[in-house]
Order: C-alpha cells, then structure tokens, then sequence
C-alpha cells in the first residue's frame, strides 16, 4: 500500500475562491450545520395541520442533538409556547432559552426534585400514584400552585396511571382546584397509519379525556399529527419531525431537512488490487483504487453498521460532488471512502466531505445503520463543530 503522490502540485497554484468554512476553526474535524429556519418552517406546518391545536416542541436529548437551547430559542420567537422535555437539566437549558414557556419534564418528578420544579417554573409529567402522591404534598408543603400533567397509559406500556387508576382522579378533577394542567398519553404505532392499535389508544384516550372534562389532553406526536385530527385533541408534542425526520414512512418526507454533516479529508490513498482495507480486513479491492480517508467514526455516531463489506452495499459519502461508497469497516475516528471514480486530483487532504446533506438524509443513513432517524440525529458526536443557520441564535 503506498501514499499517492501530490509532488505534482504546481508552485504557484491558482487562487481559489473563498471557503464557506474559513471561519471554522483548525482544528475542527467536521462541520454540522443546524438550519433553525428549516426547523421553524416544519414547526409552522405541523401546526397548520393541528389547528386549532396548539403545537408544542419537544426538545429532549439536546434538540435531538441540533442544541436545546438555540432550538428553543429560536421557535420560542416563532411563536411556540409550551416545549417537552425528559429531564430537569433539559428543562433548565429550555427555560434559559425560552424564559416564558411552559416547560414540561416528560420523565416526571423524581423524589426531592420538587424544589427543582419551583425554581425552574416547569412542570413534571407524573405517570404514578405514587409518585403524584409526593408532589401532592410538596404542594401542599411548600404552595406551589405551578402545576402537573398527568400521562396514562393506553397501550405503550411504559410509563403512565392505568385507565382505572386514572379513572381513580377523576372526582379530584370534578372537585377543582385539582392541580392538573395536561392530560397526555403516547402512541405506540403512529408511524404505521395501519396498525389497529393506533384506533384502540385513540379510543382509551378520548374515554378517559371526556371524564377529566376542562383539562387540556394531548395525544397526538409526530407521526400521530398525520393520522387524522381526531388525534390532535387540543395539544399535539412533535418531535422527530421538527429536525427533518419523516413522519409518514410510507410516503414522501413533507419535513425540511435540518443538519449538514461535512467531514475533514485527512489523507489520500492508493490501494493495490487484491489489497485490504480496514479492520477485519472485510474490503478487497477488486481494481487498483483511490480511498479518501475521513476524520469521523462511530464514536462521532457514524454507526460501524453502514461500513463497507465484501458483497456488502454501504452507505455512501459525497465527495467533490459524487456519492461515492465506504470502503470496509468504520473505525472509531475515520472512515475510509472509495473515490477511484472521480477524476484524477479532484480530491486533496483538507477538503470537505459530505455525510449528511446535498440528498443525503437522516433517514436514508438510519437505513444503513440500522435504526430510525431519531437515534441517528441524537447520536451526532461533540467533536464536531457546530454552526447555526438563522433563527434567533
């Protein structure tokens, strides 16, 4: 295996035009782009289809790894007022953002955290009786009035009061003053708009929410928003969809794409026929090839599944332009890239390369990874740098 050859350089090389990453720093081995504009216009259409629903945010695990607090920042100024989340360090970076929302902890209130809640203004969704037993007496011991949702469950089977201990709260709800401001639950199968379970949880749901008569009831994610408005109630909570994710599988995506993932070329190489490449040595060369070597692995959340493979399709890279295949097993902190097609001197240490974007999607990489968008966003590695595109940053 040998090093190809840039001795052919000229000395005195043309000037080049002026690089979109010039103020990115050195040292930095890659550049995810967050596009808050892409991420207010989904945010708008998703509440055009839930009218007169209010449409809320979820912005768990970091925004889905695009940034809790520019996201929040940004849709709060668009007009969005309530925002979920799934702990109570979340909620802190969303009320720093978004200081007159109402903030939901989707993973409720854990034991002594009450003061927590008060201090931050946010409210915890409480799935337990036991559980909505302690926050009951931090009420009454402290006075705070600032309020809870309660979640029942309805099929998911997670989280959540059963339907008869649900039913259970039904005369604290008649007697008011009952400290209930949302009723929720979670649908199981809303990406599959076939799938009868979607039609059992509507019905559970839409049971227990007529008996908690005045309280707000929310049901409706994502996907769910695109069931049907029978499942939007008065507050749909979607997440995935708000970064680019498609919610309707079995369609086209009506989502903006969100993240840009361009990547450092550290090296090129040459690469003998009959040679390896990578780990396991799973990659024979079938022709004297050309690999671009990149600066990013699975420990950056490119998962080692969509490596290349003797008989095996990968994913693909963009590179000056051209999709262009991964060759052998994803490292931790580089992948090797197949670039022979391309032309001669097309490519160079320090360019670009693209992983997510220019066609590229979240969801086409969950494919090759073997999972769904949602773990492929919240993945994305803290080496790379970051960049936001408009919005209120």
């Amino acid at each position: 295996m040998t090093l190809a050859s840039d001795q052919d350089v000229p000395a005195t090389a043309p000037t080049a035009p002026p690089s979109p990453f010039q103020d990115v720093p050195a040292s930095a081995t890659g550049v995810l782009t967050i596009d808050l504009d892409a991420i207010i216009a989904n945010w708008r259409k998703l509440e055009s289809r839930g009218v007169p629903a209010e449409c809320s945010a979820v912005v768990k695990a970091n925004a889905y790894g695009c940034g809790t607090e520019p996201v929040a920042r940004a849709l709060a100024a668009a007009g969005c007022k309530t925002f979920f989340v799934a702990t109570l360090d979340e909620a802190r970076a969303a009320r720093a953002a978004a200081p007159a929302a109402t903030i939901y902890v989707l993973g409720g209130c854990l034991q002594n955290s009450g003061d927590l809640f008060a201090e931050l203004d946010c409210k915890p969704v409480i799935g337990d009786l036991n559980e909505l037993a302690e926050w009951d007496v931090f009420c009454r011991r402290t006075g705070w009035a600032g309020g809870a949702a309660l979640h029942v469950d309805t099929g998911m089977n997670r989280l959540g009061l059963t339907l008869e201990e649900a039913q259970g709260i039904v005369p604290r709800i008649r007697a008011g003053n009952h400290g209930i401001t949302l009723l929720i639950s979670h649908l199981a199968c809303a990406e599959d708009p076939h799938n009868p379970l979607n039609a059992r949880q509507l019905a559970t749901f839409r049971e227990i929410a007529v008996q908690f008569a005045g309280v707000p009831a929310s049901l409706a994610n994502s996907s769910g928003i695109f069931l049907s408005p029978q499942f939007q109630f008065d507050l749909t909570r979607p997440g995935a969809a708000l970064y680019g994710v498609n919610p309707t599988p079995e369609a086209g995506n009506p989502m903006l794409s969100v993240v840009d993932l361009k990547v450092r070329i550290l090296q090129t190489r040459n690469v003998e026929r009959g040679e390896t490449v990578g780990y396991g040595a799973t990659w024979t060369a079938r022709r004297a090839t050309r690999l671009a070597i990149i600066a990013a692995g699975y420990a950056d959340g490119y998962f080692r599944a969509a490596g290349g493979a003797d008989g095996v399709r990968s994913a693909e890279v963009i590179v000056a332009g051209r999709r262009c295949p991964i060759a052998g097993r994803i490292s931790m902190d580089l992948i090797a890239i197949d670039i022979t097609d391309l032309p001669d001197k097309a490519v160079r240490r320090g360019q670009m390369a693209t992983l997510i974007g220019d066609g590229i999607t979240v969801d086409e990489l969950a494919h090759h990874f073997g999972t769904i968008g949602y773990e492929v966003l919240t993945s994305l590695g803290r080496r790379f740098w970051r960049v936001y595109k408009g919005g209120a940053v």
